[in-house]
């Protein structure tokens, strides 16, 4: 019986390991979307729904394509975007489909280095990590 309680637990901590590993992918490809000024890129870590929360300067708004807006209307060039940087604090695995992402963000742009945190909720959604809320500060 300890044998088999065992196994479970080896296969639930790689389990967790591997989701884990999947929505730090997740960020990485939005950083590289970023850094190439693709701004559609960068959205596919958002789950594409109106129930997309995400919360900013004092703002929430819901809907994907608002969010995608959102970036296009703030950042319409390479310039303006400038290079990001993402520096996890934490995931914690909330369950097998419900990860809590913490964390700082930086741009750096050639006259300025505007820098914050955030903290985002990842479900796994029909096999894909997905972002369905995203509170930045």
């Amino acid at each position: 019986m300890k044998h088999y309680l065992l196994v479970i637990a080896l296969f639930l901590s790689g389990s967790a390991w591997a989701n884990e590993s999947e929505v730090r992918q997740v960020l990485m490809q939005q950083q590289q979307a970023w850094n190439q000024g693709d701004i559609p890129g960068y959205m596919q870590g958002y789950w594409q729904s109106e129930q997309l929360r995400f919360i900013s300067s004092g703002k929430i708004k819901y809907g994907w394509q608002k969010v995608l807006d959102g970036y296009l209307s703030r950042y319409p060039d390479r310039d303006t975007m400038g290079k990001l940087d993402f520096e996890l604090e934490s995931i914690t695995m909330l369950s097998d489909e419900l990860a809590l992402v913490v964390g700082r963000w930086q741009l750096t742009r050639k006259h300025d280095q505007p820098k914050g945190e955030f903290s985002l909720v990842f479900r796994k959604i029909d096999g894909y990590w997905r972002i369905i809320n995203d509170h930045t500060g």
